[in-house]
């Protein structure tokens, strides 16, 4: 078996025209937890697109857990990679049963329609959400959730799957402080304790990286401008020259914090003071 869970070779994409990301080269191996930082509008969510076989490459290569894009049936490889996101948490029925929800997660679907689960799914689906701390929200309604709440829920629904490689997109987007602890307390559960092969995180902020990644990546205007392990990546140097501005970055606990040097607002011309 291969080491690999991804490789992109010097893939690029295109939209209308223009270059929206590459060339750019990664590589993933079995065991590695990776986050992909970078300013908004920097490609990230592209890349991690990608790895879930929802967007293709314009030129270069691409291979998920040892299929080539463009030579595998996406739909079985699909069935491998669990990927959480914004989009997906809009696309269920706004009053879906919570469970219901994790429960889906079995086989990629959005209802349960008609279909039934063997009661040892829907165990381990209520197992699923006592680890998110919601086991009395088993019967809400989806919608009624707050967005922290929501986004524990849709990790629990990726690991009813049982997936190879995990992909989360900016999870903790919007969320409160104490949502969004609670969101990095159970990602860190969830690299410890799960048998995933590959953990994906896409942020912009090294405030959400959980202690336990391994490696990472920056990315600034499509274009690659760091990987590698994470001590290295996410330094003063690295983050200054990803997001354009001076960043100073201290550790506290084993979770990273970076600060900006404050920017002069410059006055707008004929404006008085």
């Amino acid at each position: 078996m291969s080491e690999s869970l991804v490789e992109l070779q010097n893939v690029t994409v295109m939209r209308d025209g223009r270059g929206i990301l590459g060339p750019l080269s990664l590589e993933i191996r079995h065991g590695e937890r990776w986050v992909i930082l970078g300013p908004n509008g920097s490609g990230k969510s592209t890349v991690l697109s990608m790895m879930a076989t929802r967007t293709w490459p314009t030129s270069g290569s691409v291979r998920i857990l040892g299929e080539e894009l463009g030579r595998v049936d996406v739909r079985t490889l699909r069935s491998r990679i669990a990927m959480v996101s914004a989009s997906l948490a809009r696309a269920f029925r706004p009053d879906i049963d919570v469970i219901d929800v994790i429960v889906t997660g079995k086989d990629g679907a959005l209802e349960r329609w008609w279909g039934t689960y063997p009661t040892q799914t829907v165990e381990r689906a209520n197992q699923l959400l006592e680890s998110t701390g919601l086991r009395n929200r088993s019967h809400s309604p989806f919608a009624v959730l707050s967005e922290g709440e929501r986004q524990r829920v849709l990790i629990a629904r990726a690991l009813m799957g049982e997936p190879e490689l995990l992909l989360l997109d900016e999870p903790a987007a919007g969320l409160d402080l104490g949502a969004r602890e609670d969101l990095i307390s159970l990602m860190e559960q969830v690299v410890q304790t799960s048998a995933i092969s590959g953990f994906v995180l896409v942020t912009h902020h090294v405030e959400e990286i959980p202690r336990s990644m391994t490696h990472g990546m920056l990315l600034r205007e499509g274009t690659l401008s760091a990987k590698g392990a994470i001590g290295d990546v996410m330094t003063p140097q690295g983050l200054s020259a990803c997001f354009g501005v001076t960043v100073t970055v201290t550790e506290s606990t084993g979770r990273l914090h970076a600060r900006a040097r404050q920017r002069p607002i410059h006055q707008s011309e004929g404006k008085n003071p």
